[in-house]
């Protein structure tokens, strides 16, 4: 099957991430920004979607925040552009509508709100809204349970799961390996 016809294009996808590792910082900003707005001229949405997504994963850009919204809403993924532009600076009646499905789909659960933002936006400070939505996690988080740490929120910890799994299964190749070998030993 052609790539064109399974929807890829010919490009290969560690291309552009190691351009962009080679480049300053500006550059990069500068490139995902406009190579998401060709994508959109030629219409691509996907491709621009998935592009400003990468890029504001790591890196915080108002801009490609703004755009990836745009994006979203030109998709008609509401939540998704709310999520995007409440970490933006833009405003507006768009803005709102967005942001408010947004809400919605997380139930106004604030930390499935805050989960859902992308990282660049969690760490950077400075917009008032994201600040007090961080603020308001941060108090509704449930305090940890005698001395533990970390964002176990009363749940079993997958690594205790894993220890406790492969132990048992050392303990069962033990016995079968015991067998065994006494299967040798004694006639």
């Amino acid at each position: 099957m052609s790539r064109a016809v399974a929807g890829c294009d010919a490009t290969p996808p560690t291309r552009h991430t190691r351009r962009v590792t080679e480049q300053s910082p500006t550059d990069s900003r500068a490139d995902a920004v406009e190579l998401a707005r060709t994508d959109l001229e030629a219409g691509r949405e996907w491709k621009a979607r998935d592009r400003l997504a990468a890029h504001v994963a790591g890196t915080w850009d108002p801009e490609a925040l703004g755009l990836l919204g745009e994006v979203h809403a030109r998709m008609r993924d509401l939540p998704s552009a709310g999520a995007a532009w409440f970490g933006s600076t833009r405003r507006g009646a768009d803005v709102d509508e967005a942001v408010e499905a947004w809400r919605e789909r997380h139930g106004d659960s604030f930390v499935q709100m805050w989960h859902s933002l992308p990282r660049s936006v969690r760490d950077h400070e400075g917009n008032a809204r994201v600040d007090a939505l961080r603020r308001r996690v941060e108090r509704d988080r449930p305090a940890p349970v005698d001395g533990a740490e970390g964002d176990n929120e009363g749940g079993v910890d997958a690594a205790v799961i894993i220890a406790i799994a492969l132990g048992v299964l050392f303990v069962v190749c033990a016995v079968i390996g015991f067998v065994t070998l006494l299967g040798w030993l004694v006639p």
